[in-house]
């Protein structure tokens, strides 16, 4: 599987980028999910889907979709 890039991940909508994060979660689960039961092919890939979920993660809270509005970190 090819390295998405930030850069390609900017150019795509907030509902996209939704959709892939909940894939990627799906996919994080079914990997660990493999590894614990001794089935898993390469166990080096669940670090790669984790990057690439940050990666998604980070480009929602770049275009402010992450935080619903009016709520701020400092929990005011």
């Amino acid at each position: 599987m090819p390295q998405v890039k930030a850069s390609q991940l900017r150019e795509k909508s907030v509902e996209e980028l939704r959709q892939q994060e909940t894939t990627l979660r799906e996919q994080i689960f079914k990997l660990r999910f493999q590894k614990a039961t001794g089935q898993a092919e390469n166990p080096a890939r669940i670090a790669l889907v984790r990057k690439e979920l940050a990666r998604v993660l980070t480009v929602l809270t770049e275009k402010g979709a992450a935080i619903p509005p009016g709520a701020g970190a400092k929990g005011e």
